[in-house]
């Protein structure tokens, strides 16, 4: 297939940059990743890079697929991608260079990475692309306090950019499209043709439940100050206050430090918490799934999601989940999960110490409740995309 041939354009700002700065992929990362997967054997790729923008040619975008689909390496994994990318070119930008058209081709954009760069709707024009945009959230906007300084008003312009620029727009929840309409009624601005399209939950290794030998329980996710682990600590302290330590039930923190949370980490460097808390990083699928193995929930309290990828892998893998009252939850949850106030401090507290019992009568309404639950998947969340590309052709 010779360039300009391809009849799909898929984005890979995203990839390349966390690829290139060595960083762990997140959530959103896989969902890129998937779309690549599915989408790349008859797609040429698009970079938005900071000097400008440019479709690469179908032979140099093949060879960037799957070397961004390897997997990733954990010892000097940035060096080894910067180098790779020196073999196609990339490095020395001999295939960054703007002259290929888009000849009114879809620009699928599963990452918001390069939305805000300047001058990014004239080029859209310039080039005949017809983006459909994948919205993750608005979090940035609607709860800017959890986020890093400068963050909202960048995540504007690249909601706008979807708002002016797309031919469609993929949501990965109805939360998250309602709010992507109310910004777009504040701005004045006309939503898109638009759908509503869960992402597939990742697959875990399956493994025996096997609880450990203390009640334990999991906190998934970047350490940050949206995903609420200070209510939690806050939960902990007040029961190693109440309880015969010997009782106290074991909390795993799962996941990498990032931002606003401050005073979590101040608290965990204290060793206040002895064995009762540990934080344990980042870990690879087959550990991830060993601890929640042995869990007696999933623990959720963060303060907002676009989805929450966290839950519907816990119960996908047979774990139960207690997690804050949000939308998004009561949506994606299927009536499963126990939703809880994020004011109601005393509210965890308890439903977390019955959790942690035995013959936790409420933690087995939840496993009964488990057999209902059908994990979103990849196929039926493909079968949306194409549905919404044969309607925009």
């Amino acid at each position: 297939m010779s360039d300009n041939d391809a009849p799909l354009l898929i984005d890979a700002s995203r990839l390349v940059w966390r690829r290139w700065t060595g960083t762990r992929a997140t959530g959103i990362d896989r969902i890129c990743l998937a779309w690549m997967d599915h989408y790349a054997s008859r797609a040429q790729a698009v970079i938005v890079h900071k000097r400008g923008q440019a479709i690469l040619p179908f032979r140099t975008s093949q060879a960037l697929f799957r070397l961004l689909m390897m997997p990733e390496r954990p010892v000097r994994e940035a060096m080894h991608f910067r180098a790779a990318l020196m073999g196609l070119g990339l490095q020395r930008g001999l295939h960054l260079r703007d002259r290929l058209q888009g000849q009114g081709r879809f620009w699928l954009n599963p990452g918001h990475t390069g939305l805000d760069a300047p001058g990014l709707a004239e080029w859209i024009k310039a080039r005949d692309l017809r983006p459909v945009h994948l919205v993750h959230d608005l979090i940035p906007i609607t709860h800017p306090q959890f986020c890093r300084p400068g963050e909202n008003a960048r995540h504007r312009r690249r909601i706008r950019a979807v708002l002016d620029t797309a031919a469609g727009v993929v949501a990965n929840s109805a939360h998250t499209l309602g709010t992507l309409r109310d910004f777009a009624d504040t701005e004045g601005k006309s939503l898109p043709p638009a759908v509503v399209v869960w992402p597939g939950t990742p697959a875990l290794p399956i493994l025996p439940r096997k609880d450990a030998a203390e009640p334990t329980f999991v906190i998934l996710g970047t350490i940050e100050g949206r995903k609420n682990h200070e209510l939690l600590l806050r939960v902990w302290r007040g029961l190693m206050a109440r309880k015969d330590s010997r009782r106290v039930p074991r909390l795993v923190m799962v996941g990498r430090r990032g931002w606003e949370a401050s005073q979590v980490f101040a608290q965990l460097d204290s060793g206040d918490f002895g064995s009762f808390v540990t934080e344990v990083g980042p870990l690879c699928d087959a550990r991830l799934a060993e601890v929640l193995a042995g869990a007696r929930a999933l623990l959720f309290p963060s303060h907002a999601e676009g989805y929450g990828i966290p839950l519907a892998e816990a119960l996908a893998a047979g774990v139960p989940v207690i997690a804050g009252d949000l939308p998004v939850f009561r949506e994606i949850g299927q009536g499963v999960p126990d939703l809880l106030p994020l004011d109601d401090e005393d509210a965890w507290m308890t439903t977390i110490n019955d959790y942690a019992q035995p013959a936790s009568t409420r933690r087995e309404r939840q496993l009964e409740r488990l057999c209902t639950f059908r994990p979103p998947d990849w196929q039926a969340h493909f079968a949306g995309i194409d549905a919404l590309l044969d309607r925009l052709a």
